[in-house]
């Protein structure tokens, strides 16, 4: 096991709300989470490992930038073909008894990474990827997806396509902070862009993405460079810790750490709820983490 500490980060604007709520009226029944898949897209370059970061419009329970991801659907249990290891494998990857939950992880991870990026973890074998998702034609089919005009079953059955599986890594599961309003129970995989694919934005959501590189991203964690770039109005003028939830931020330093994309992957990782807990620190909200000590530059508690 990894040496822990206590990790301290910033209580993002949209959060400081609910945790003031939450210690003035005393702490209460913590709302139910939804169940979430997020996919870290991962690929090689000169500068270090590189991951694509996306937007994300309101206030989400992911981060306003985030990997791409969101809720588990109704259709992530429909029959479909599958490759790859078998759902109970999964299952015991993920350190959960319920394999049927297990599936549903990896089907909505799949599908969520579709529906956002138009990468797609799919193929008529398990030697094959499809290719070319970058075109219109494709665009409109994610938009269906997302505008739940049709299901992704429906989709990768029309053209004879099986989740490719085994094109997945298990990374951690984040558990929402109790206080917040909106909760999700998230895991996170990890993939790699599949031959002649690509990532773009959904043409009907998309507002910002681009692949970011980790270490570059974590030197300047801050400074507002990467807020002001997204341009939004919630974003300008914000550091990293303001953006990411702390379990993105945590992820960023690994891959800022990792050699390249092969270490990053075969990491052993031990299935582990991580979960945000609310602190005063000096008379300032924060959040407190407890997980591997990786960088120095954040303020740390001994267990």
């Amino acid at each position: 096991m990894p040496q822990l500490a206590r990790r301290l980060f910033a209580l993002p604007p949209d959060l400081e709300g609910a945790a003031q709520s939450w210690l003035e009226h005393g702490e209460r029944t913590p709302r139910a989470p939804r169940l979430a898949s997020s996919v870290v897209l991962l690929r090689d370059s000169p500068n270090g490992l590189e991951t694509w970061l996306g937007y994300r419009p309101g206030s989400s329970p992911l981060g306003v930038l985030a990997f791409p991801g969101g809720s588990l659907d109704a259709s992530d249990d429909d029959a479909l073909g599958w490759l790859g290891p078998s759902p109970q494998h999964w299952a015991e990857q993920m350190g959960t008894e319920d394999v049927g939950l297990a599936r549903r992880h990896v089907v909505g991870a799949i599908r969520e990474l579709f529906e956002e990026t138009g990468v797609l973890l799919a193929g008529p074998d398990v030697s094959t990827t499809v290719e070319g998702t970058a075109t219109s034609e494709w665009m409109k089919v994610r938009e269906a997806v997302a505008s739940q005009e049709k299901t992704f079953t429906e989709v990768l059955a029309q053209r004879g396509l099986s989740l490719r599986t085994d094109l997945l890594k298990p990374l951690v599961n984040w558990l929402s902070p109790d206080f917040a309003h909106h909760r999700f129970n998230t895991r996170y995989f990890a993939a790699t862009v599949p031959m002649n694919q690509q990532p773009t934005l959904l043409g009907s959501k998309g507002v910002w993405g681009r692949w970011v590189c980790a270490t570059k991203v974590i030197e300047e964690r801050g400074t507002t460079a990467l807020g002001d770039e997204v341009g939004q109005e919630n974003t300008v003028g914000l550091t990293l810790g303001q953006l990411l939830v702390p379990g993105s931020e945590i992820m960023l330093e690994k891959m800022a750490a990792a050699t390249g994309c092969i270490a990053y992957l075969s990491y052993k990782r031990t299935p582990h709820v991580y979960q945000p807990r609310l602190v005063q620190e000096d008379g300032k909200l924060m959040l407190e983490v407890e997980a591997a000590k990786t960088v120095a530059h954040e303020p740390q508690r001994e267990r």
